[in-house]
């Protein structure tokens, strides 16, 4: 049986921060190309590659495979 840290982790890490993370990334991107700031752009952009990858890096460090 799962421990229960180990399962509020695997939650927090897979659904809670990459959602968080898109939706300021979102936000950040809106802003730099209704503002024409091609650094705000750029930023979104990598910071929702960043939201769709992060559970990939983190996971299997926090269940310890």
């Amino acid at each position: 049986m799962a421990d229960v840290s180990t399962f509020s982790g695997f939650l927090i890490y897979s659904h809670i921060i990459p959602v968080i993370m898109g939706f300021f990334s979102i936000i950040v991107l809106a802003n730099g190309i209704m503002d024409k700031r091609l650094e705000y752009t750029i930023g979104g952009v990598a910071l929702f590659f960043f939201a769709a990858i992060f559970p990939f890096i983190t996971l299997p460090y926090v269940l310890g495979i």
